[in-house]
């Protein structure tokens, strides 16, 4: 557990859950106002933090080594964003403060976020069926059908998600993910909601949380998403950019939906659907 970067004076009695994992809050540090509310809001929850600045796509400045620009634009298709790179570097660096530590989980959050009442007792829950995955996604800003496939607490259930689902407002990984992250998904050549999607060409296991217990729509400005179109190619974009999403959404559907098969086919059905 990490208090370094707690203020003293917010400090309630910490949840036990904060004693199994180690917290990470992604904010720019010219954002204060979401700082503090976000200080607040985990605050409330007894949840121990360590905030991390930032990458600034402001001050990026490209070529950059962690940023794959060519392969960028063959798979994705726009040209560079400056602040989804800074995103996506501060997603890694989250997972490279997690494996420097000696924690076995690590729950790594933007600032933009809403928490459902339940969440303590939900990742309490989600630690005591760690086996089950490797990233546990916990928001998304998609809507798609989402397969329960076991009983975490009275009102949530773990879930796979056989289509793409964009989002990384909130999740946990254990030490193997982390390791993926900082390794095989290094340089940056998608948007990493998009990257960390791809979980099953690494042989990793990804649930979600169904219900979600954390929404992103507690800032709807998203310096990400501002003025998005100027990054677009429109009939410019590369040819090989729809050959490259369906081979990825081919894989992603075969492979979950045979993970889901065996899942329910073994018994591990505990919820309805």
């Amino acid at each position: 557990m990490n208090m370094r970067a707690t203020p003293a004076a917010l400090m309630p009695a910490i949840h036990p859950v904060s004693l199994r994992l180690d917290t990470y809050l992604i904010n720019l540090d010219r954002a204060p106002l979401r700082r503090f509310r976000m200080e607040r809001l985990l605050t409330d929850f007894g949840l121990a933090f360590e905030r991390v600045a930032a990458v600034d796509g402001a001050v990026i400045s490209l070529p950059h080594p962690g940023f794959d620009e060519a392969a960028y634009l063959s798979r994705h298709g726009r040209r560079p964003n400056p602040f989804e790179i800074g995103c996506y570097l501060s997603h890694v660096e989250c997972a490279r403060r997690f494996l420097a530590g000696n924690a076995e989980f690590a729950l790594i959050l933007e600032d933009d976020l809403d928490f459902d009442d339940d969440l303590t007792e939900l990742l309490d829950a989600a630690l005591e069926h760690h086996e089950r995955w490797d990233i546990l996604r916990l928001s998304t800003v998609n809507s798609g059908k989402k397969h329960r496939v076991e009983t975490l607490t009275a009102s949530r259930s773990l879930a796979i998600a056989l289509t793409r689902e964009k989002g990384s407002g909130a999740y946990l990984v254990n030490r193997k993910a982390a390791g993926w992250i900082t390794g095989a998904l290094l340089p940056m050549r998608l948007p990493y909601d998009l990257a960390f999607d791809l979980e099953f060409d690494a042989g990793l296991n990804a649930c979600f949380v169904d219900p979600l217990p954390v929404s992103q729509r507690a800032d709807c400005h998203s310096q990400i998403q501002a003025g998005l179109s100027a990054y677009r190619l429109g009939r410019r974009r590369p040819w090989s950019v729809l050959p490259y999403r369906t081979a990825a959404e081919m894989r992603r559907f075969t492979r979950r939906f045979r993970r889901l098969a065996a899942w329910r086919m073994s018994g591990g059905d505990r919820s309805s659907e």
